[in-house]
């Protein structure tokens, strides 16, 4: 007897649905599966077989066939044993096929028919339901997750034997809820650090609020204990709510890599990562026979922090060249392309040397060749790719110990929802949402300048020996400070400042 059961697998970051045929017909007794699998999916026979019995159902003695298809897609992963398990069944007459019409079944069997999450539920789900499915049977501890798409009904279970009887009508079980409005509220009532704490630091905060504001990347040089990491922790709490759809964006990501916690099945908060200088290449980018995301599609729609920027691996960095332009990640495979997305706000520190004391004479003991080495580690295109340069000076014992408060992350906080709003209205036809997006036609029709402001940027684009695409990096941070001022044009104070900023050099004009 034939029987068909719908489940799914992850492709990248998006989810395919899949069809697990089983036939049950005379012959040898055996249990063979097919359909391109991986040596994960090859063992669920076993699993499912044993599962079975310890679960109280009796194979006959007959020839199982099991096929997963499309047969071009390569299956992976263990959520694929429940729904194998249950198109056994059905074929034996247990459950009928009208039952598992239409319905969405995913999970991981133990050997003694305890369901499992698995890895990759959400965008499974969120797939299936833009084909019309809008039942899914999931794990128990899976149910919360798939529970984010408000359109399907997710019915959880935690044994095979639950499963079959609630196929069966035997038992009933309550669809899975959750409130997403007070999941993201309660999210931001979480945050514990802001920039009312840190002393001094002016000019620095200054250009930390115009990256915020145009998701522009930045690049802190300064010695070491001088509050690089203190700043960019903070950066976070100045960024803009997630909308739904970023949450479920990202979301997606973290559950693919099975990182999405059991009591927040949802990601509110802009991700913050900070990887280890040591990190490798497929950790940083994705990757692996089944790629799976990495650092820099899990700070998607957040912040990368790399800290001790020249200790990296030249190839950690330079692979980071192509997804700071395109906001995406592509990884090719004999078996197919893989796309990640990676719109990500790259923040960086470096020490101004290998001790992390230059300027201080009395402290430094590197030499100006050891300096130039470290800091030739990061190559100019990368550089170039970096909006925003900033000094940061030690806090003198003035300012440290002042009475007087920084303005807070609330009040920048709305500098920068006032500039990305009206980013947002110039650009909702553009399909681009920040400045920094801006490519040189956009530049050439958001961005006018006067006679005399073409001369001063001639000027600079002279003196310091520009590239193109540090001329436009120059328009694109002006175009976000007269956004923060809320003018209409960009004057040439608004393009002075943006030359400071930008400068990489440290040159003074």
């Amino acid at each position: 007897m034939y029987s068909k059961v719908i489940s799914g697998v992850v492709t990248g970051v998006e989810g395919t649905l899949i069809q697990v045929e089983a036939d049950i017909s005379d012959g040898l007794p055996m249990f063979s599966m097919v359909g391109y699998l991986s040596s994960c999916v090859k063992e669920a026979g076993e699993r499912v077989r044993t599962a079975l019995k310890n679960s109280g159902f009796c194979l006959p003695p007959k020839r199982i066939t099991i096929n997963l298809s499309p047969a071009a897609i390569r299956k992976d992963g263990t959520a694929f044993d429940l729904p194998i398990a249950i198109g056994i069944l059905t074929s034996l007459g247990v459950i009928t096929k009208e039952k598992v019409n239409s319905v969405l079944i995913i999970g991981e069997l133990s050997l003694d028919g305890h369901v499992n999450p698995v890895s990759g539920v959400l965008p499974i789900v969120h797939h299936a339901l833009k084909q019309g499915i809008t039942n899914c049977i999931v794990p128990m501890e899976n149910s919360n997750e798939a529970a984010l798409i408000n359109e399907m009904e997710v019915i959880p279970v935690s044994s095979l034997n639950e499963a079959v009887d609630y196929l069966c009508d035997i038992i009933s079980i309550e669809p899975s809820y959750v409130d997403i409005e007070s999941i993201i509220n309660a999210s931001y009532e979480n945050e514990n650090v802001d920039f009312s704490e840190v002393m001094g630091h002016e000019i620095l905060k200054r250009g930390i609020e115009i990256a915020a504001a145009g998701f522009h990347n930045v690049l802190m040089t300064g010695s070491a204990g001088s509050g690089k990491s203190m700043i960019a922790r903070r950066i976070p709490t100045i960024l803009p709510q997630l909308t739904f759809e970023e949450c479920l964006d990202i979301t997606k990501i973290y559950s693919i890599a099975g990182l999405l916690k059991k009591d927040m099945p949802m990601i509110c908060q802009r991700p913050f990562r900070t990887p280890h200088h040591t990190i490798s290449v497929h950790a940083m980018a994705g990757g692996g026979i089944e790629p799976k995301p990495g650092e820099m599609s899990l700070s998607h729609n957040g912040v990368l922090f790399l800290d001790e920027l020249p200790e990296f691996s030249r190839n950690v960095l330079e692979v980071m060249r192509q997804p700071l332009e395109d906001g995406e990640i592509t990884i090719s495979r004999l078996n197919g392309i893989y796309r990640f997305p990676s719109d990500f706000m790259l923040v960086a520190a470096r020490n101004p040397c290998p001790c992390g004391c230059y300027p201080d004479m009395n402290k430094c003991t590197c030499t100006l060749n050891q300096i130039k080495r470290y800091n030739d580690k990061i190559s100019k295109p990368l550089l170039d790719r970096i909006d925003i340069n900033v000094d940061v000076r030690k806090v003198e014992y003035e300012e440290l110990f002042s009475d007087k408060k920084g303005m807070s992350s609330k009040e920048m906080r709305e500098h920068v929802l006032i500039a990305q709003s009206i980013q947002q209205k110039r650009y909702k036809n553009d399909n681009i949402s920040f400045n920094s997006q801006l490519d040189a036609r956009l530049c050439n029709k958001y961005i006018t300048l006067s006679d005399s402001e073409k001369d001063f940027l001639r000027h600079v684009f002279e003196k310091n020996e520009l590239s193109a695409r540090g001329s436009y990096r120059i328009l694109k941070i002006a175009r976000t400070i007269a956004d923060i001022e809320e003018s209409e044009r960009v004057t040439e104070k608004h393009l002075r400042e943006a030359v400071f900023f930008r400068n990489t050099e440290g040159e003074v004009l």
